[in-house]
């Protein structure tokens, strides 16, 4: 359901990412007609500052109207992902914790109960092998340290501070995925597996460009071979080569 928004979101992120490149070889242009203002108007130093920063956020709204790219359009997927992903779980909590008194929702229920999935026998109860939570974690950390590798700038504090909240908030959420009926954690996992399928799909360049995802710098030419080295590299530092 979101991936349609999801290559829309990839979509703006590059038409940003070049116009933000674009915006940097306007800056000199800008600063000489600063510079020429400052002169010609007798400006103080802030008055330059002022007048310098309103040119440049012109600039980028100006931008931003031409390739119709505002940074906001990439959060779609966000807003909608969110909210469907809190209705399905809820959905689900109450097909399990159900009325009695509905002879149709006892039916559902108790196909839950009977049905089964893989080595769960009733998804109206916790998964107690834990595969299911375990998965569920282990998919969403998967995803987060692909995002990361997936970089090729340094990444600022902000990025690390983030990326570091997800990682705790992945592996928070395996206690909480243990604790609830199989059939909501079941949704998650899947939830989750496609994500990440998604990200490395959408890491192909041959891909986004079938999807008309333009170029951008940051794009990988060689997505997965860049990632198969930075996995190796990361289980170098863990477990450091015998000499």
């Amino acid at each position: 359901m979101t991936l349609p928004l999801t290559v829309y979101q990839n979509y703006i992120l590059a038409k940003v990412e070049n116009i933000s490149l674009e915006l940097k070889d306007l800056v000199n242009e800008l600063k000489k007609e600063t510079a020429i203002a400052r002169k010609a108007y007798n400006l103080t130093d802030k008055q330059t500052v002022i007048l310098y920063k309103r040119s440049l956020k012109k600039q980028w709204r100006n931008l931003i109207v031409r390739d119709n790219c505002h940074p906001l359009k990439a959060t779609l997927v966000i807003w909608f992902q969110i909210p469907v992903w809190v209705c399905m779980s809820f959905a689900l909590r109450n097909l399990v914790y159900t009325d009695p008194s509905s002879a149709a929702a006892m039916v559902t229920f108790m196909e839950l109960s009977i049905g089964g999935f893989g080595w769960i026998p009733n998804l109206t109860e916790p998964d107690h092998s834990l595969i299911l939570p375990v998965a569920f974690g282990l998919t969403n950390l998967a995803i987060i340290e692909i995002q990361r590798m997936s970089k090729l700038r340094k990444p600022s504090k902000v990025y690390n501070i983030f990326t570091n909240a997800f990682r705790a908030l992945s592996i928070v959420m395996i206690p909480v995925a243990a604790s609830v009926p199989s059939c909501m954690c079941l949704y998650w996992f899947t939830s989750s597996s496609f994500g990440l399928i998604q990200n490395l799909c959408l890491l192909s360049p041959k891909l986004r460009r079938k999807l008309r995802i333009p170029e951008a710098p940051s794009e990988l030419e060689h997505p997965y071979t860049h990632i198969k080295d930075e996995i190796s590299l990361t289980i170098s530092k863990i477990i450091p080569k015998r000499t």
